[in-house]
């Protein structure tokens, strides 16, 4: 079930810009790694305190439970007034403070990411005053102090050079992904590599759907992700989190960024105003590590949103990061090519950015 491993150099600048030529959508203005305009998003960190709603609670051990706004969540503090965890009403995936860790791709890109971050998918969905019931004093005495891979440890899993792994029945489940096939039939105006792969095509096996719709992998999609496909992988597949079987079958997370985009999973935390540049949020410090971000990329797609990534965190120059699986590194990356996977600042991710869900 391997699938055969591939070469994803980093080519020469002038090679890239051929290449990228070549995409509609991909224009060279956009695509310079920072404009040096106005900084229209402003980048101010996460649970930097606030405003929050009702009384805090004290628990065993010190630790401290309290309430906050925008969207409504729960924090644990412990004894130190440190952040322990961050839980938000509607939502299934907790952010918690564990053991430090660096997250880097020095083929693309000088970024490193250093955090204390850990995204985890919880059995249930949080609701104000869960911390008293079983089921969640159970997980979190399970995950509290827990290193066993995360959702960022997984998102890794899949950039360029990640080691292989393999599950106990011999399928390949993680190492370097492509993006997609290469876009054979091209032509001007067409994209360098195809999208719709999903992670059954990286797997190279079929999946059974809960809704009872069985997805079958296509030979030339073997090893390789698109940006959704990607965090269907991470988020579901290795996560645990439901999976649609398409953008309207099923429950849990869609098969497409504008189908995840639009449902009614998660938390909105960067509601969806607008497709247009005018659309774009103006603020992104409800922006916490482990939210979807979402945005507008090509025109082709019209009213559809056309690219996800999930926040990782803020990088050592103090950048807020996501990681995504793009055409142009062919496969997921915080790199620098196409453009830098800043949310923060004038760049072309930054200006395209539309909506963040927390699942």
């Amino acid at each position: 079930m391997t699938a055969k491993k591939k070469s994803r150099r980093i080519l020469p600048g002038a090679v890239v810009l051929g290449l990228v030529g070549v995409s509609g959508f991909l224009t060279l203005e956009l695509r310079k790694q920072e404009d040096q305009g106005v900084t229209e998003i402003r980048n101010v960190g996460v649970l930097n305190g606030g405003k929050g709603s009702g009384t805090a609670a004290q628990d065993k051990g010190g630790e401290k439970w309290s309430r906050m706004e925008n969207p409504a969540r729960s924090v644990l503090r412990g004894s130190d007034g440190q952040v322990r965890a961050v839980l938000t009403d509607g939502a299934r995936t907790a952010k918690l403070t564990g053991p430090a860790r660096t997250f880097a791709e020095p083929a693309s890109t000088a970024s490193k990411v250093s955090t204390t971050d850990w995204v985890r998918v919880m059995p249930e969905t949080w609701t104000e005053g869960a911390e008293k019931e079983q089921w969640f004093k159970d997980w979190y005495t399970e995950y509290a102090d827990s290193k066993e891979d995360d959702l960022f440890a997984f998102a890794f899993q899949y950039v360029e050079g990640a080691k292989e792994k393999k599950d106990e029945n011999g399928v390949r489940i993680a190492g370097d992904a492509n993006f997609g096939p290469l876009n054979t039939a091209g032509g001007e105006g067409g994209d360098l590599r195809l999208e719709q792969s999903d992670f059954y095509d990286y797997l190279g096996t079929s999946y059974a759907f809960r809704d009872g719709v069985t997805g079958a992998p296509e030979a030339m999609r073997a090893n390789s992700l698109d940006c959704s496909g990607y965090l269907r992988m991470v988020l579901g597949y290795r996560g645990r989190y439901p999976l649609m079987s398409s953008d309207k079958s099923g429950d849990g997370l869609p098969r497409t960024a504008n189908g995840m985009a639009r449902s009614s999973e998660g938390v909105d935390v960067l509601p969806l105003t607008g497709i247009e540049s005018k659309d774009r949020p103006t603020t992104i410090d409800q922006l916490q590590p482990g939210d979807l971000v979402f945005f507008k990329l090509d025109a082709r797609t019209k009213e559809r949103l056309d690219h996800v990534g999930m926040v990782l965190g803020h990088d050592t120059e103090g950048h807020l990061i996501f990681v995504s699986s793009r055409e142009e590194v062919n496969g997921p990356t915080i790199g620098d090519v196409g453009g830098v996977s800043r949310l923060d600042g004038n760049g072309y991710y930054a200006k395209t950015l539309r909506s963040a869900k927390r699942l």
